[in-house]
């Protein structure tokens, strides 16, 4: 970052900036602002550095901190800096939520959720399952279904969705499915959101400090950013996918802010926690479907999809 200065008139509230120079009573590109006397003056000068070129360092709207290392994401409190983009499909309304449109086909509309609207339990324990017979399909087609009002639910169709097994680890992803609301499958948010190539020719890391396998369990890449979504207090969350695991008690999800310092938005494969041990990642019997990752963090987010039928 570069030196600065800047000088405040305590009477009119007005703040001087020199974005280029120290001396700001030599310089002839001084700016000039008006501050809120609640406003953070420390933040609110790195700001107009920043957008007038100044400096290269993210500071987070959210809490306000730096990061030296100018991550997408603030990794202090998971807000996105850099803004998720829109689909090329545009937002509309319908019901209470704003949705992403990703597909149109015969007068239909593939629409998700912009934000992860809530967590809740993929499933009611830790055990085999498929998105046939997970509580989270009950709950979308029942429940979540059955919040909207009659005019907007005769535009909900009904569609068969086919449950492909997990192209890495080979897991299955059972029967054929009648859904009127789902999630999506991995092969759709590859489709729809970017395809890097990584579903069919994983990355390799050679010569990786950390990690001894041959290919991470993710699909991390540009796309990232296109995958992210927020809560309603503007942090990236995971959120699940109706596609299967590394095992049978794994769920596909795309990832979230977990505290690790990385820019998130990458499909984990694997599913659930990835427990690295002696440099392999290794998934065992619990894919927290029920509950919370040991290190505090609920990845059971729900962002719903449907098709709808276009006025």
């Amino acid at each position: 970052m570069i030196a600065f200065a800047a000088y405040q008139n305590e009477d009119s509230g007005i703040l001087e900036v020199c974005p280029k120079k120290l001396d700001y009573l030599k310089c002839e590109q001084i700016n000039k602002f008006e501050l809120k006397k609640e406003e953070n003056i420390t933040y609110r000068i790195k700001k107009i550095i920043l957008e007038s070129g100044g400096i290269n360092e993210m500071i987070c709207p959210r809490c306000k901190k730096d990061d030296p290392q100018n991550r997408e994401m603030c990794p202090d409190c998971g807000y996105p800096v850099k803004p998720i983009p829109v689909p090329p499909g545009g937002k509309i309304r319908f019901g209470d939520y704003d949705w992403f449109v990703l597909d149109r086909q015969n007068g239909k509309a593939l629409i998700i959720t912009e934000k992860v609207i809530e967590k809740r339990p993929y499933h009611n324990m830790d055990c085999e399952i498929t998105w046939e017979t997970c509580d989270m399909r009950k709950y979308l087609n029942g429940e979540f279904y059955n919040s909207f009002n009659e005019a907007d639910l005769a535009r909900i169709a009904e569609v068969v969705n086919e449950n492909p097994n997990n192209s890495w680890y080979g897991t299955s992803g059972g029967k054929p499915t009648s859904d009127k609301v789902f999630l999506l499958s991995i092969a759709e948010v590859v489709k729809y959101f970017g395809d890097s190539g990584q579903i069919k020719t994983r990355y390799m890391y050679p010569n990786c400090e950390w990690c001894k396998d041959e290919f991470l369990p993710w699909i991390d890449d540009q796309y990232n950013i296109n995958r992210r979504a927020v809560d309603d207090d503007d942090i990236v969350q995971h959120w699940k996918l109706r596609s299967p695991g590394a095992n049978s008690w794994h769920i596909a999800e795309v990832t979230g802010f977990c505290g690790d310092g990385f820019d998130q938005g990458s499909i984990s494969l694997g599913g659930g926690e990835d427990v690295l041990i002696d440099g392999h990642f290794i998934y065992d019997g619990s894919g927290h479907l029920s509950g919370f990752l040991p290190n505090g963090f609920n990845p059971n987010g729900v962002r719903p999809a449907l098709w709808l039928r276009e006025e």
